[in-house]
Order: C-alpha cells, then structure tokens, then sequence
C-alpha cells in the first residue's frame, strides 16, 4: 500500500514542482545580483605611470582602490564601508605618488545644500580629503572640491566660493592662497612649482591669470573682453596656451544652438606678449565644443605642438598644431567620434576611445600627436572606454565591459594584447554573467526616413507572443552601447533591461536622434525636444518595429526611461496611449516651458514658448489613458521636482491612473544604492501588473 501510494504521488509531485518552478525558470537571477558588480570610475595614473587608481562603487559604498608596478596587483585604499550616499570624485595623485587627493560628497543646490539622500539630521558637507597609498590613512582636508597638489606634495590646494585654498596634506589651518575678483577656474602650476595660473571668470569676461606666491602678486595675460579660459603651461614653463571665445552677440535660434566662434593663443608667461596661433571660422560645425567629457584633451604634446578637440568636419575629432601657428592636422578623420584621449608619458602618441569601424561599440586606438594612420588596439565584442597609459608607456589602463561581463578596470600592453583584470576579485561570485542575454544591433527607420540604431534584447528560450517595453536613455547627449555601458546611470538602467528580460519581457534600447555617436548633425537634429519632439518619432517607430515581430503582442508594449527618457516615457504615454499600453517615467521633463535646470531651453519669445509647450506631455494629457509609475528624488538638481508635481496635478483631474515612488532628499542620479533596488523592482512590478 506504500508502495502504491509513492508510485501515485510522485508524478503529481513532479508535476507540482514543475509548476512551481516554470515562473523561475523565466527569472534565472536577482535583481540583486544583476546590480550587485562595483561600478568603476575616474581612472587616474601618477606622475612616474607606476600606479594606478580608481573609485568603485559596490552596491552603495565608495571607495578608491589602488594597484602598483610591477605586478598591478589591486588592493582597496579606503575603507567607507557605511553607504551614506555621499560621493567620491575627483581623485588625484600627488606629484611624487605617495597621496591621493579627492572629494567625498556633491556640489550645492541652489539653496546652498549638499545633497542629503539619508536625511542625515548632522547634514553633509563637499570635502576635499587625502589618503596615503602606503597606510591608507585618510586625512580630511578641508570644504571644498577640484584638488590639485602643490609641486613640492606637501599642500594640496582646493576651490571653495570661487577661491583657492590650501592645507598641509597630514591635515591642519587652512588658509586662502590669495584674495581676487571673479570665480578661480582650471589652477595649474608651473613644471618648476614656482607660478600658479588659472582663469578668473568674471561673468560676461574672463582673464588669464598667474599667481606668484614668493611676491603675492598677480598678473594678467593679454586681458580684453574676451572669455580666456584653460590655461596650459608649456613644458619648459616659459609659455602658456589658452583659449578665448570672443564675446558675440549670436544667440540661439528655434533650431539652431548659440555659435561660438574660439581661438588658440600661445602668449609669453612672463610677459603676456604673444599671439593667435589659430581661429575657428563662423560655421556651425566650427562652434566651440569641449568634448563628452573624461579625460582631457586640451594640452601640451611633443614636437611643440598643441592637441585639441573640434567638430569642424561634423564628427568629434582630436586635432593638432604647431605652437607657432600653421595649418592643423587632422588627427582622426572619418564617420566616427572619439570620445575620450590619454596622451603618453613622452607625449607623442594618445590612446583615443572611439566607435570607429563599430558605431554602437567602443575600442581603442593609437593615434601620433603629429599625425599618420591611426591604429586599432582592441578589437572584439567588447568596450573599452577611459584609457591611461602607464608603466613607462609599455602598459595601458583601461575600464572595459562586454554584453555579459560588467565594466571592470584592466591592464593591457600597449598595443592592447595581454589584457587582463585589474581586480577580478572584486566582482561578487554569483554575478549573474552566463545567465544574461546579448543584445542585438537593430536598425529602424523612423517617419521622416532616418535611420535609428537601437539594441534588442531577447529572453532565451521564449515562445509565443511577448510582452515588449522601449527604453530611452537620457542626456539626452547619450548613447546606449551592445554592453554594459561607461557610465553608472546607464550600467544600472542595462541591469535593469537585462533584468526585465529575465522576467519574459523583450526589450528594445532606442538610441534616438540628439544623442552622440552618431554624429553632429544628428546630436543637433532640427525640431528637437522644446523645439518640437521631432525625437518622438524615432521611439514611435521603435515600437512599430516591435509590433512588426511575430513574437511580440502589440497590444502589451510598454515604455520606460529616466530623465530625458522620463520625458519620451511621458509624451508616449500622452499622445499614443493606443501603443504604450504602462509606462515609468523616472525624474522626466513634462512642460518645456518652464525652467529645467539642466537644459538650455529656447522659450524666449511667446512663439517658442508656444512650441516648448506643445512638445510637452502636459499638452496632450487629455489623451493620455494609459497607467504610469513615477519616481523622483525632491533635491533633483537636474529636472525641478515641481515638473512631477505640476503633471500630477493633471493626471489627477484626467482620472489617469498613476503610482508614485517619492525619494526625500535624493538627487538626480539616486546616491543610494537602495533606492536605485527599490525603484527598479517597483518597475519590473509595475510591468508585471499592467503587462502581464
């Protein structure tokens, strides 16, 4: 009877497991997991190329981490193991290696705060601190941020209120270096450590300006009403180079961004005599452009020569000349862009990150400060992004991810064989690599005939019809990539589309126009955001691209993203709740006729005004029917809280269903690993509800 009763109850309990575990099967890892790798950021190298730094930031605590010639073997220098949402940025090595300088928490507010996340009732505070790469011992240094070291390493000096500090590095009395009009930018020292130079900016001007310490006096380079701004010394000391940007009276029209034509000067240091060596011309395309950001190119190379940045020919390129003047020399030429520059130790040649020959990747490539054939160093499915170049130039650094793998730091020699990582050991044992899906370039086309790039990802093993979400990035000077992406905000939102996939959904990436990568013209599309939403269009047609599959269900498509994705989340749901059936709009823009803090908006006339509104999602929120979830952080710095709260308002009197995720004291960018975990299961949930 026993038996019997074994034999009958075992298929049953089969059958029950199975049941049970089919839901699982579809979710193959956490959420946890998926965001559970350090993220890496500002990879620096000491003067001498004998070490390396970083910050981590491992799942909400920051820290830096270290790793020394010979070997490179990493070890973790700080230990701030409590995540109380206060940021490390702004690293830097002492001249003779021994000290690391950097910041721990974030600019201020308009009222003059630090950002808070936890609510902390002692308050935060920006502070510039120290750390000894021998003991690991952390000296605060004073408030204040953009630390450098005095040449001798014993002072490191800090702005703070538009004025240069300085304090002893083991810590001490602080004091102001000077006393001076205008607000301190770019300090640099002089290669003998005897004269500080620096742009003071005074509003509508600014002077280059050079502090002599042994006499207290400051002198002025070549002043006129001008913007003179990034002081470069020459190597021998005896020159700077600077650039101006003439005061004009060009403004920024409906469909064009304010030209602002710019100069090369290289002036004597002592006297200010000197010259300008080139000049832009009044095209568009020759408009001043300081890059995307990372490592920067403005600078001093070999041969005398001055390396910079420009996007004459359309493209974001690196450039350089002769300090006596001449023609340029067109250093990467071609449909592609390069985005960040390390320039070596003797500098004669850089390290350049660029999506050449492989638009939606990044790879790196050796380009001579003179000129010649560029040359690629790594190749693959990978992507390689914020190179140094160390050890005696024979090595470089470089952050790196591919579609499975999350971006870690790596070493490689310098013509990019033998790469291997930095701190393997950093990365949790249960990251979820081999369970994670790799996405598939896919090319659309959206209404007017432009062609749109975008990253597909699909759950494995997946049968029948889907259900779908389009995601958009933000910026919206952006750009998602066929992996784990360079950028924190950005690697969160590829766990959390990775994640999404893991739960039954397929999820389409839309890189739509006015993002990089593909070019100015396309960054600078005509009709775009305030000035007419002509974006939309491309994420419409991302979605008739996902209606066009016969594995996904046309009528269970959703759309999310976070701050200029918030906004394209928004305005989907407003005017085309017919093909978005949910979505999650993160920290978006809802009206562009009022003030958004982290954009140039035109709204300067009532006709423009007229057209911002229009391209708004309040314009069309007496269309809007389909349910949205919103999350906001009250301390955003970049898009006013006020943006959610005038929408609500509307929704409400729409009777549109709508669920909130309010963060008090978060910024923009959450600073809280928790809330990044909170907000993105909300989403998943949210899906789950009206999706599924």
């Amino acid at each position: 009877m026993r038996s019997y009763r074994s034999f009958f109850f075992l298929p049953l309990a089969i059958a029950l497991m199975l049941a049970l575990a089919a839901p699982g099967q579809a979710q193959s890892f956490t959420l946890e997991q998926a965001m559970s790798s350090p993220f890496p950021s500002e990879l620096i190298v000491s003067r001498r190329g004998d070490r390396v730094a970083w910050v981590f930031y491992a799942q909400g605590k920051r820290n830096i981490w270290i790793a020394e010639a010979p070997m490179f073997a990493s070890r973790q220098l700080t230990h701030m193991d409590t995540e109380d949402g206060q940021d490390v940025t702004a690293p830097v090595f002492s001249p003779n290696g021994s000290s690391i300088a950097f910041v721990r928490g974030g600019n201020k507010n308009q009222t003059g705060e630090v950002a808070n996340p936890t609510s902390d009732v002692a308050g935060a505070k920006q502070e510039v601190w120290v750390v000894d790469v021998r003991s690991g011992r952390t000296t605060r240094i004073g408030e204040g941020n953009s630390p450098l070291f005095s040449p001798s390493s014993e002072e490191v000096e800090y702005l703070r209120e538009g004025h240069i500090w300085a304090a002893p590095i083991g810590g001490g009395k602080e004091r102001k270096l000077f006393e001076a009009r205008g607000n301190v930018t770019s300090p640099e020292w002089s290669p003998d450590g005897s004269e500080l130079a620096f742009s003071s900016a005074r509003g509508d001007h600014a002077f280059v300006t050079i502090y002599n310490p042994r006499s207290a006096h400051l002198r002025f380079l070549a002043p006129t009403i001008d913007r003179d701004i990034a002081p470069r010394w020459s190597v021998d000391g005896k020159r700077i180079a600077f650039i101006r940007l003439p005061s004009v009276a060009d403004s920024f029209g409906a469909d064009r961004e304010r030209v602002q034509p710019w100069a090369i000067w290289v002036v004597d240091a002592h006297s200010g005599n000197g010259k300008e060596i080139w000049h832009s011309s009044n095209a568009d395309n020759d408009s001043f452009f300081g890059g995307f950001g990372g490592n920067d190119v403005w600078q001093w190379v070999a041969g005398d020569r001055l390396l910079f940045m420009s996007e004459r020919d359309g493209w974001a390129h690196i450039y350089s000349i002769s300090a006596e003047g001449g023609a340029i020399t067109a250093l990467t030429p071609g449909e592609f862009e390069v985005e960040n520059v390390a320039v070596s130790g003797d500098k004669s040649f850089a390290i350049i990150a660029t999506n050449k020959n492989d638009i939606d990747r990044r790879h790196l490539w050796k380009v001579n400060v003179a000129g010649g054939t560029p040359q690629q160093i790594t190749t693959g499915e990978g992507i390689e992004m914020y190179p140094v170049v160390i050890n005696g130039d024979r090595q470089i650094a470089l952050l790196h991810s591919t579609a499975r793998d999350p971006f870690m730091p790596f070493i490689a020699s310098a013509d990019g064989s033998n790469m291997k990582p930095l701190a393997a050991q950093a990365l949790p044992r249960d990251f979820p690599s081999a369970q994670l899906v790799v996405p598939e370039q896919v090319i659309f086309k959206a209404a007017d005939g432009l062609e749109i790039h975008g990253q597909l990802f699909k759950p494995k093993n997946a049968s029948g019809k889907l259900p779908a979400i389009v995601f958009m990035h933000g910026g919206p000077m952006r750009e998602m990539l066929l992996g784990w992406h360079y950028r924190d905000y950005y690697h969160n939102s590829y766990a959390e589309n990775q994640y999404l996939v893991s739960r039954g959904y397929m999820v389409l990436s839309v890189n739509y126009r006015s993002g990089i990568g593909y070019g100015r013209a396309f960054r600078l599309a005509p009709h775009r955001g305030a000035r007419g939403a002509s974006e939309y269009q491309d994420i419409v047609a991302g979605a008739k691209y996902l209606q066009s599959r016969d594995d996904v269900d046309k009528k269970r498509i959703g759309l999310w993203g976070g701050s200029y994705g918030g906004y394209l989340t928004a305005l989907g749901l407003a005017r085309n709740s017919d093909i978005f059936a949910a979505g999650v709009d993160f920290h978006g823009v809802h009206d562009w006729s009022q003030r958004v803090a982290g954009l140039v908006v035109p709204t300067d006339t009532a006709e423009r005004n007229r057209v911002a509104r229009e391209s708004s999602p309040i314009s069309a929120v007496d269309k809007w029917r389909s349910p949205v979830l919103l999350i906001h952080g009250d301390d955003d710095r970049n898009v006013e809280f006020s943006q959610t709260v005038n929408l609500v308002r509307r929704l409400r009197a729409s009777g549109v269903e709508f669920e909130q995720i309010i963060y008090p004291d978060e910024i923009h960018e959450l600073l809280l690993h928790q809330d990044w975990l909170r907000a993105y299961h909300a989403t998943a949930d949210f899906f789950d509800k009206h999706l599924k």
